[in-house]
C-alpha cells in the first residue's frame, strides 16, 4: 500500500490538516500541542473516558490511538476529531489544505493523474500532487550511499593503521637486532622470537584499537546528547571495531616477525 497526498495551495483552513475523501467516515488531525487529562494513575497510554487531551481549546476524550505510519510520519502526534465536531468546535470551514489517500501499488499511477482534478475540478493546476513513498526512497538511497561512504572511509582508516603498525615493527627489529641475536645465542628459537614481535604487535594494534572505539563513542554519545536523540551505541559495532584492528595488527605484524625470526645470531650480533 502507498500512500498519496494531494496538497491544495488554493483553499486555506485555520486549523485541520488531515482528512479522508466525502462521503466516507471523515477525520480531521489538529496541529497543536496535545496536554492529556487523566484520571488514572498508570502512567502508559490508554484510551477511555477519562483520558483526555486538549486541542484547539476544547477537550476531546481519546477512544483510539493510531499505529504509527512510515509513509505520514506527522500523524503521529496529531488528533483526529469528526467533521461535523470540527465545524461545530473548532470552526473548520470545510476546506481542508492536505488530502491523504491510500492506494495499490498497481493503482498509484492511475489514482495519481486524477487526483489533482478530483480534488479541486476549478483549478486542478493549483493542486500539487506527491507520493511520499518516493521521499522515503530518496531517503533509503541517500542513507545506502552515507553508509558506504562511512565504510569506504573505514576501510582507508585500517589500512593507514596497518601500514604504520607494519612501519613501527620493521624499525623496532632493525634496531633491536643485537637484542634478538644476543636472545638467539642464548636459546631462544625461531618461534620464541616470532611469538614476541607478534604480540607486540598485537598489543600495539589492541590499544590503538580500543583507544579509537572509546573515542568514537564517546564522540556519538555526545553528539547525540546534543540533539536530544535516544543514545544508542551497539556494543557489536564497538567489538567489531577492536576486533579489526586485531586482524589488521597481526597480518602487519606478521612480516616484521617473520624476517627477525629468520636473523642468525652471529650476524645480528655482528649489527653496530
Amino acid at each position: 500500500m502507498l500512500l498519496t497526498s494531494i496538497s491544495t495551495t488554493s483553499q486555506r483552513v485555520r486549523v485541520p490538516t488531515w482528512t479522508q475523501p466525502p462521503g466516507s467516515l471523515c477525520r480531521m488531525t489538529f496541529s497543536t500541542r496535545l496536554c492529556t487529562s487523566r484520571s488514572s494513575s498508570s502512567a502508559s497510554p490508554s484510551v477511555g473516558p477519562d483520558v483526555r487531551v486538549l486541542v484547539g481549546g476544547r477537550w476531546f476524550t481519546v477512544v483510539g490511538i493510531f499505529e504509527p505510519a512510515a509513509l505520514a510520519p506527522e500523524l503521529a502526534s496529531a488528533a483526529l476529531v469528526g467533521w461535523e465536531v470540527a465545524a461545530s468546535e473548532l470552526r473548520f470551514d470545510g476546506l481542508p489544505t492536505t488530502i491523504y489517500t491510500r492506494s495499490q501499488d498497481a493503482q498509484v499511477p492511475a489514482v495519481q493523474s486524477v487526483l489533482a482534478a478530483t480534488a479541486n475540478p476549478a483549478a486542478p493546476n493549483e493542486v500539487e500532487v506527491s507520493r511520499p513513498s518516493d521521499a522515503l526512497a530518496a531517503q533509503q538511497a541517500a542513507g545506502e550511499a552515507f553508509t558506504g561512504l562511512l565504510l569506504g572511509l573505514g576501510a582507508v582508516a585500517l589500512l593507514v593503521g596497518g601500514v604504520g603498525v607494519a612501519n613501527t615493527m620493521v624499525i623496532s627489529v632493525l634496531e633491536r637486532r643485537a637484542e634478538i641475536g644476543l636472545r638467539r645465542s642464548l636459546g631462544a628459537t625461531r618461534g620464541q622470537i616470532r611469538t614476541q614481535l607478534l604480540a607486540e604487535s598485537l598489543l600495539l594494534s589492541a590499544l590503538g584499537g580500543l583507544g579509537g572505539a572509546v573515542l568514537g563513542s564517546l564522540v556519538t554519545v555526545g553528539y547525540v546528547v546534543y540533539q536530544s536523540w535516544p543514545v544508542v551505541v551497539p556494543l557489536w559495532a564497538v567489538a567489531g571495531g577492536a576486533a579489526a584492528t586485531l586482524v589488521i595488527g597481526g597480518i602487519a605484524g606478521l612480516y616484521p616477525a617473520i624476517r627477525a625470526s629468520r636473523l642468525s645470531p652471529t650476524e645480528a650480533l655482528a649489527t653496530p
